[in-house]
């Protein structure tokens, strides 16, 4: 079983290349962002980044740094299938990860003048902001001491694979089968 993490800055294209693990290599998706979903919608919350983040950050202050990428490991880890778990924000869950084994975590980054049209265009229930708020949020899960909140510089910085994705899918999809080329 190989699991491959994805973190990445906001809207730089960690759900396109998770499209095309599953839909191309057969790869199992499991998203914290829809785990964090569910939460919020039985807590009556609205869906929006920032309930994403007091859910996000309650849990892990809760039940551990690692706690929803660990409950997204032990639902793949029944199927023994290879799969990714999106969107890895804390160090502590790569910590987790890592332990488990065969562990490979893919950072995705774009130019924010990109990754800011990019959000725009998808049109998902948490996207609908201005320029201001995208970099604020971003800011916002950059970087911190608290091992329960956000620290996307910190996992960035400890991917296995960094994936620039400034041009097209193409170009993108071309680096992810180089990189699954060297895993295997």
């Amino acid at each position: 079983m190989i699991i491959i993490g994805i973190t990445g800055t906001l809207g730089a294209g960690k759900g396109t290349v998770v499209e095309y693990l599953a839909e191309k290599r057969g790869f199992d998706h499991y998203s914290v962002r829809s785990f964090l979903l569910k939460e919020i919608n039985l807590r009556g919350m609205p869906e929006n980044r920032d309930s994403m983040v007091v859910v996000a950050n309650e849990l892990r202050s809760k039940n551990g740094p690692s706690y929803v990428t660990d409950q997204l490991y032990f639902e793949a880890a029944l199927t023994g299938r290879d799969c990714i778990i999106e969107s890895i924000r804390t160090p502590g869950e790569i910590v987790s990860l890592r332990k488990k084994g065969n562990f490979f975590l893919f950072a995705v980054d774009a130019d924010p003048e990109i990754r800011f049209r990019r959000i725009i265009e998808r049109k998902s229930e948490t996207d609908h902001i201005s320029l201001e708020t995208f970099i604020n949020d971003e800011a916002r899960e950059m970087n911190t001491s608290d091992p329960n909140k956000q620290n996307l510089k910190a996992c960035i910085r400890e991917a296995d694979f960094v994936l620039n994705n400034n041009g097209t899918k193409e170009e993108l999809f071309v680096e992810v089968e180089r990189i699954l080329h060297q895993i295997n």
